[in-house]
Protein backbone atom coordinates (compact mmCIF):
# COMPACT_ATOMS: atom_id res chain seq x y z
CA UNK A 1 0.00 0.00 0.00
CA UNK A 2 1.41 3.34 -0.86
CA UNK A 3 1.01 6.33 0.89
CA UNK A 4 -1.68 7.64 -1.38
CA UNK A 5 -3.92 4.74 -0.76
CA UNK A 6 -3.25 4.82 2.84
CA UNK A 7 -4.50 8.14 3.05
CA UNK A 8 -7.64 7.52 1.10
CA UNK A 9 -8.34 4.71 3.40
CA UNK A 10 -7.67 6.79 6.84
CA UNK A 11 -10.39 9.39 4.89
CA UNK A 12 -13.08 6.80 4.82
CA UNK A 13 -12.30 5.33 8.16
CA UNK A 14 -12.62 8.52 9.35
CA UNK A 15 -15.62 9.01 7.44
CA UNK A 16 -17.88 5.92 8.05
CA UNK A 17 -17.08 6.64 11.78
CA UNK A 18 -17.82 10.43 11.99
CA UNK A 19 -21.36 8.99 10.12
CA UNK A 20 -22.04 6.51 12.51
CA UNK A 21 -21.60 9.01 15.37
CA UNK A 22 -24.16 11.34 14.22
CA UNK A 23 -26.72 8.25 13.21
CA UNK A 24 -26.06 6.80 17.12
CA UNK A 25 -26.56 10.70 18.57
CA UNK A 26 -29.84 10.69 16.24
CA UNK A 27 -31.29 7.92 17.35
CA UNK A 28 -30.62 8.88 20.98
CA UNK A 29 -31.68 12.00 20.83
CA UNK A 30 -34.67 10.75 19.32
CA UNK A 31 -35.09 8.46 21.85
CA UNK A 32 -34.42 11.08 24.64
CA UNK A 33 -37.12 13.47 23.53
CA UNK A 34 -39.71 10.48 23.03
CA UNK A 35 -39.16 10.14 26.75
CA UNK A 36 -39.23 13.51 27.80
CA UNK A 37 -42.79 13.91 26.00
CA UNK A 38 -44.45 10.64 27.81
CA UNK A 39 -46.03 12.99 30.94
CA UNK A 40 -45.18 16.26 29.52
CA UNK A 41 -48.56 18.82 28.12
CA UNK A 42 -49.57 17.49 24.83
CA UNK A 43 -50.35 21.59 24.33
CA UNK A 44 -47.27 23.13 26.43
CA UNK A 45 -47.57 26.94 24.39
CA UNK A 46 -51.35 26.58 24.49
CA UNK A 47 -52.37 30.75 25.17
CA UNK A 48 -55.91 29.31 26.34
CA UNK A 49 -56.45 33.61 27.43
CA UNK A 50 -56.34 34.23 23.69
CA UNK A 51 -58.86 31.94 22.21
CA UNK A 52 -61.61 33.78 20.31
CA UNK A 53 -62.74 30.65 18.66
CA UNK A 54 -63.19 27.27 19.07
CA UNK A 55 -64.86 25.08 15.92
CA UNK A 56 -65.83 21.46 16.71
CA UNK A 57 -66.05 19.30 13.15
CA UNK A 58 -66.49 15.93 12.73
CA UNK A 59 -68.04 14.25 9.24
CA UNK A 60 -70.75 16.48 8.09
CA UNK A 61 -71.36 18.17 11.38
CA UNK A 62 -69.99 21.18 12.87
CA UNK A 63 -70.29 23.97 15.92
CA UNK A 64 -68.50 27.63 15.93
CA UNK A 65 -68.02 28.88 19.13
CA UNK A 66 -66.89 32.56 19.10
CA UNK A 67 -66.18 35.07 21.56
CA UNK A 68 -68.27 38.38 20.38
CA UNK A 69 -67.48 41.73 22.40
CA UNK A 70 -66.43 39.17 25.94
CA UNK A 71 -69.36 36.83 25.62
CA UNK A 72 -69.19 33.41 23.61
CA UNK A 73 -72.04 32.49 21.44
CA UNK A 74 -73.14 29.29 19.42
CA UNK A 75 -72.61 30.55 15.55
CA UNK A 76 -75.28 27.55 14.80
CA UNK A 77 -77.49 28.92 16.63
CA UNK A 78 -78.04 32.28 15.62
CA UNK A 79 -75.20 33.10 17.86
CA UNK A 80 -77.32 32.28 20.82
CA UNK A 81 -74.97 32.29 24.05
CA UNK A 82 -72.90 29.67 25.04
CA UNK A 83 -72.28 27.93 28.11
CA UNK A 84 -69.20 29.87 29.29
CA UNK A 85 -67.97 27.50 31.69
CA UNK A 86 -68.15 24.76 29.72
CA UNK A 87 -66.03 26.50 26.95
CA UNK A 88 -64.11 27.65 30.08
CA UNK A 89 -63.57 24.15 31.63
CA UNK A 90 -62.62 22.60 28.52
CA UNK A 91 -59.85 24.56 27.70
CA UNK A 92 -58.02 24.41 30.75
CA UNK A 93 -58.30 20.72 30.36
CA UNK A 94 -56.87 20.98 26.98
CA UNK A 95 -54.09 22.91 28.22
CA UNK A 96 -53.37 20.66 30.83
CA UNK A 97 -53.42 17.27 28.54
CA UNK A 98 -50.46 15.46 29.16
CA UNK A 99 -48.74 12.29 26.86
CA UNK A 100 -49.58 9.16 28.05
CA UNK A 101 -47.81 7.16 25.04
CA UNK A 102 -46.57 8.37 21.58
CA UNK A 103 -45.73 6.30 18.48
CA UNK A 104 -44.37 7.17 14.93
CA UNK A 105 -46.79 5.37 12.78
CA UNK A 106 -47.34 5.89 8.53
CA UNK A 107 -49.91 7.42 7.25
CA UNK A 108 -51.21 4.13 6.05
CA UNK A 109 -52.21 2.98 9.93
CA UNK A 110 -54.62 6.14 10.76
CA UNK A 111 -57.33 4.63 9.77
CA UNK A 112 -56.72 1.81 12.75
CA UNK A 113 -57.14 4.99 14.96
CA UNK A 114 -59.80 6.67 13.54
CA UNK A 115 -57.39 9.87 13.02
CA UNK A 116 -58.14 10.38 8.92
CA UNK A 117 -58.69 13.96 8.18
CA UNK A 118 -62.19 14.55 8.39
CA UNK A 119 -64.63 13.55 6.10
CA UNK A 120 -67.08 11.05 5.34
CA UNK A 121 -65.52 7.87 6.44
CA UNK A 122 -66.44 6.17 9.60
CA UNK A 123 -62.88 6.00 10.69
CA UNK A 124 -61.89 9.93 10.19
CA UNK A 125 -61.14 11.67 13.28
CA UNK A 126 -62.85 14.89 14.96
CA UNK A 127 -61.05 17.82 14.22
CA UNK A 128 -60.68 20.79 16.93
CA UNK A 129 -59.61 24.29 15.82
CA UNK A 130 -58.50 27.21 17.84
CA UNK A 131 -58.25 30.50 16.57
CA UNK A 132 -57.90 34.30 18.31
CA UNK A 133 -59.81 37.38 17.98
CA UNK A 134 -58.15 37.92 14.46
CA UNK A 135 -58.73 34.67 13.23
CA UNK A 136 -54.69 33.35 13.65
CA UNK A 137 -54.76 29.52 14.74
CA UNK A 138 -53.44 28.90 17.91
CA UNK A 139 -53.33 25.48 17.47
CA UNK A 140 -55.53 22.29 16.49
CA UNK A 141 -55.92 18.66 17.60
CA UNK A 142 -56.96 15.19 15.56
CA UNK A 143 -58.96 13.62 17.90
CA UNK A 144 -59.08 9.83 17.30
CA UNK A 145 -60.45 6.59 18.63
CA UNK A 146 -61.25 6.20 22.50
CA UNK A 147 -58.24 4.24 24.25
CA UNK A 148 -60.55 1.44 26.56
CA UNK A 149 -59.96 0.48 29.53
CA UNK A 150 -58.77 -3.11 30.69
CA UNK A 151 -60.19 -4.57 33.94
CA UNK A 152 -60.23 -7.88 35.28
CA UNK A 153 -63.60 -8.05 35.54
CA UNK A 154 -64.45 -7.95 31.75
CA UNK A 155 -66.00 -4.30 31.38
CA UNK A 156 -64.07 -1.76 29.67
CA UNK A 157 -64.67 2.30 29.67
CA UNK A 158 -63.23 4.55 27.74
CA UNK A 159 -59.95 5.87 29.86
CA UNK A 160 -58.36 7.78 26.79
CA UNK A 161 -58.26 9.32 23.22
CA UNK A 162 -55.59 8.75 20.57
CA UNK A 163 -54.61 12.48 18.98
CA UNK A 164 -52.70 14.00 16.24
CA UNK A 165 -51.47 17.71 17.26
CA UNK A 166 -52.16 19.68 14.24
CA UNK A 167 -53.06 18.23 10.85
CA UNK A 168 -49.98 16.96 9.04
CA UNK A 169 -47.87 15.21 11.99
CA UNK A 170 -48.00 11.23 11.97
CA UNK A 171 -47.01 11.09 15.07
CA UNK A 172 -49.80 9.25 17.24
CA UNK A 173 -49.76 10.53 21.41
CA UNK A 174 -52.49 8.59 23.68
CA UNK A 175 -54.12 11.10 26.52
CA UNK A 176 -55.54 9.90 29.56
CA UNK A 177 -58.59 11.76 28.76
CA UNK A 178 -61.31 10.77 26.66
CA UNK A 179 -62.72 14.55 25.67
CA UNK A 180 -66.32 13.56 25.66
CA UNK A 181 -66.98 17.24 25.64
CA UNK A 182 -65.50 18.31 22.27
CA UNK A 183 -68.74 17.00 20.24
CA UNK A 184 -69.99 19.09 17.46
CA UNK A 185 -73.14 19.15 18.17
CA UNK A 186 -74.68 22.77 18.95
CA UNK A 187 -77.15 22.18 21.39
CA UNK A 188 -74.73 20.98 23.45
CA UNK A 189 -72.66 24.54 23.72
CA UNK A 190 -75.93 26.24 24.57
CA UNK A 191 -76.11 28.58 27.75
CA UNK A 192 -78.91 26.56 29.82
CA UNK A 193 -79.99 29.43 31.76
CA UNK A 194 -83.71 30.01 31.38
CA UNK A 195 -87.14 31.63 31.97
CA UNK A 196 -88.08 31.56 35.85
CA UNK A 197 -91.54 32.81 36.52
CA UNK A 198 -92.25 33.61 40.01
CA UNK A 199 -95.29 34.63 42.10
CA UNK A 200 -98.14 34.47 39.55
CA UNK A 201 -101.64 36.61 39.73
CA UNK A 202 -103.10 34.89 36.75
CA UNK A 203 -102.26 31.73 34.40
CA UNK A 204 -104.69 32.05 31.35
CA UNK A 205 -104.56 28.86 28.79
CA UNK A 206 -106.37 29.94 25.38
CA UNK A 207 -106.93 27.14 23.33
CA UNK A 208 -108.09 26.56 19.86
CA UNK A 209 -110.99 24.97 21.32
CA UNK A 210 -112.46 27.41 23.56
CA UNK A 211 -114.83 25.29 25.27
CA UNK A 212 -110.83 23.88 26.66
CA UNK A 213 -109.41 27.18 27.50
CA UNK A 214 -109.34 28.96 31.44
CA UNK A 215 -108.10 31.63 33.35
CA UNK A 216 -107.49 31.47 37.16
CA UNK A 217 -106.86 34.96 39.28
CA UNK A 218 -105.44 35.38 42.91
CA UNK A 219 -105.48 38.43 44.67
CA UNK A 220 -102.38 37.80 46.40
CA UNK A 221 -99.72 35.12 47.54
CA UNK A 222 -102.07 33.91 50.48
CA UNK A 223 -105.50 33.94 49.08
CA UNK A 224 -107.36 30.69 47.27
CA UNK A 225 -106.96 30.59 43.26
CA UNK A 226 -110.02 31.13 41.68
CA UNK A 227 -112.03 30.29 38.36
CA UNK A 228 -112.61 33.13 36.10
CA UNK A 229 -116.07 33.02 34.21
CA UNK A 230 -117.02 30.02 36.14
CA UNK A 231 -120.19 28.22 35.79
CA UNK A 232 -122.80 27.90 38.33
CA UNK A 233 -121.13 23.89 38.81
CA UNK A 234 -118.09 25.13 38.30
CA UNK A 235 -115.35 24.36 40.78
CA UNK A 236 -111.66 24.21 41.00
CA UNK A 237 -110.32 20.82 42.75
CA UNK A 238 -107.53 22.19 44.62
CA UNK A 239 -105.78 19.24 44.62
CA UNK A 240 -105.38 19.63 40.97
CA UNK A 241 -103.91 22.87 41.06
CA UNK A 242 -100.09 22.59 42.77
CA UNK A 243 -98.46 21.75 39.28
CA UNK A 244 -100.73 24.71 37.81
CA UNK A 245 -100.15 27.12 39.74
CA UNK A 246 -96.44 26.87 39.51
CA UNK A 247 -95.61 27.20 35.62
CA UNK A 248 -92.06 27.42 34.48
CA UNK A 249 -90.62 28.19 37.38
CA UNK A 250 -87.61 25.39 37.31
CA UNK A 251 -88.16 25.57 33.37
CA UNK A 252 -85.40 23.52 30.98
CA UNK A 253 -84.98 23.99 27.52
CA UNK A 254 -82.91 21.35 24.93
CA UNK A 255 -82.27 23.68 21.78
CA UNK A 256 -83.12 26.60 20.28
CA UNK A 257 -83.58 28.48 16.91
CA UNK A 258 -84.11 32.22 16.23
CA UNK A 259 -87.32 33.23 15.24
CA UNK A 260 -91.12 32.98 17.04
CA UNK A 261 -93.11 31.79 13.99
CA UNK A 262 -95.96 29.88 15.35
CA UNK A 263 -98.87 27.87 14.04
CA UNK A 264 -102.06 29.04 13.55
CA UNK A 265 -103.57 25.98 16.05
CA UNK A 266 -100.80 26.58 18.83
CA UNK A 267 -101.67 27.09 22.65
CA UNK A 268 -101.24 30.26 23.98
CA UNK A 269 -100.17 30.99 27.17
CA UNK A 270 -100.38 34.21 29.76
CA UNK A 271 -99.42 34.34 32.90
CA UNK A 272 -99.26 38.06 35.40
CA UNK A 273 -97.21 38.29 37.94
CA UNK A 274 -97.67 39.92 41.44
CA UNK A 275 -94.50 41.81 40.61
CA UNK A 276 -96.35 43.47 37.31
CA UNK A 277 -94.52 41.08 34.66
CA UNK A 278 -97.05 39.84 32.02
CA UNK A 279 -95.43 37.22 29.97
CA UNK A 280 -97.31 35.31 27.12
CA UNK A 281 -95.79 32.30 25.30
CA UNK A 282 -97.04 30.35 22.84
CA UNK A 283 -96.44 26.02 22.71
CA UNK A 284 -97.23 24.12 20.15
CA UNK A 285 -96.08 20.50 19.75
CA UNK A 286 -92.61 19.33 18.03
CA UNK A 287 -90.85 16.14 17.69
CA UNK A 288 -90.03 13.18 19.73
CA UNK A 289 -92.29 14.45 22.46
CA UNK A 290 -91.10 17.71 23.30
CA UNK A 291 -92.41 20.93 22.37
CA UNK A 292 -91.50 24.31 21.16
CA UNK A 293 -92.41 27.54 22.53
CA UNK A 294 -91.69 31.26 22.53
CA UNK A 295 -91.85 33.66 24.99
CA UNK A 296 -92.86 37.44 25.26
CA UNK A 297 -92.76 39.79 28.49
CA UNK A 298 -94.43 43.24 29.51
CA UNK A 299 -94.53 45.08 32.10
CA UNK A 300 -97.56 45.91 33.95
CA UNK A 301 -96.41 49.63 35.78
CA UNK A 302 -99.93 49.82 36.96
CA UNK A 303 -99.82 46.40 38.98
CA UNK A 304 -96.60 47.06 40.16
CA UNK A 305 -97.36 50.51 41.74
CA UNK A 306 -100.43 49.05 42.96
CA UNK A 307 -98.89 45.66 44.88
CA UNK A 308 -95.68 48.29 45.86
CA UNK A 309 -92.85 46.89 43.78
CA UNK A 310 -90.43 49.79 43.36
CA UNK A 311 -88.89 48.32 40.01
CA UNK A 312 -89.45 45.75 37.79
CA UNK A 313 -86.88 47.05 35.08
CA UNK A 314 -84.14 44.69 35.58
CA UNK A 315 -86.44 41.69 35.57
CA UNK A 316 -87.98 43.11 32.62
CA UNK A 317 -84.48 43.07 30.84
CA UNK A 318 -83.05 40.00 32.35
CA UNK A 319 -86.14 38.38 30.76
CA UNK A 320 -86.12 39.91 27.51
CA UNK A 321 -83.13 38.12 26.82
CA UNK A 322 -85.56 35.17 26.20
CA UNK A 323 -87.49 36.72 23.42
CA UNK A 324 -87.03 36.50 19.47
CA UNK A 325 -86.45 32.62 19.76
CA UNK A 326 -88.09 29.64 19.58
CA UNK A 327 -87.01 26.75 22.52
CA UNK A 328 -87.89 22.99 22.16
CA UNK A 329 -88.59 21.96 25.74
CA UNK A 330 -89.24 18.78 27.14
CA UNK A 331 -92.57 17.58 27.70
CA UNK A 332 -92.57 17.84 31.60
CA UNK A 333 -91.89 21.47 31.34
CA UNK A 334 -95.32 22.42 30.32
CA UNK A 335 -97.27 19.34 30.43
CA UNK A 336 -98.22 20.03 33.76
CA UNK A 337 -99.64 23.45 32.67
CA UNK A 338 -101.55 22.55 29.57
CA UNK A 339 -104.90 20.76 31.49
CA UNK A 340 -107.90 21.30 29.88
CA UNK A 341 -110.16 23.07 31.46
CA UNK A 342 -112.58 20.21 32.85
CA UNK A 343 -109.62 18.80 34.30
CA UNK A 344 -108.98 21.35 36.77
CA UNK A 345 -112.68 21.04 37.99
CA UNK A 346 -114.16 19.47 40.91
CA UNK A 347 -115.50 15.71 40.37
CA UNK A 348 -119.18 15.95 42.38
CA UNK A 349 -120.91 12.71 43.20
CA UNK A 350 -124.12 12.90 41.77
CA UNK A 351 -126.22 10.65 44.20
CA UNK A 352 -129.12 9.93 42.19
CA UNK A 353 -127.34 7.80 39.37
CA UNK A 354 -124.19 6.78 41.78
CA UNK A 355 -121.70 8.05 39.86
CA UNK A 356 -119.15 10.13 39.26
CA UNK A 357 -119.10 13.65 36.71
CA UNK A 358 -117.06 16.18 36.15
CA UNK A 359 -118.89 19.49 36.50
CA UNK A 360 -117.65 21.65 33.04
CA UNK A 361 -120.24 23.72 30.48
CA UNK A 362 -119.57 21.53 27.65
Amino acid sequence: MNKKQFIILVIVVVLVGAAGWIVYQRGNNSWQNGEQSIGGKLLPSLPINDVAQITIQSGTNEVVLARREDLWRVQQRGDYPADFSKISSSLMKLADLKVVQSEDIGPSQLARFNLLLPGTATNSATLLELRDQNGKALGSLLLGKDHMSQPNNGESWPDGRYVIVGTNGAGVDLISDALDDFQPSPENWLDKTFIKIENPASIAVTYPVATNSWKMTRASATNDWKLADAGPHEKLDSSKLDDVTSPFESAEFNDVSPGTTAPNDCTNVTIETLDGLVYTTKVWPANDGNYSMTIGVSADEARAKNTGTNSISDQLADDKQFTGWTYTVPSYTVDSLLKLRSDLLLAETNTVAGTNTISSTK
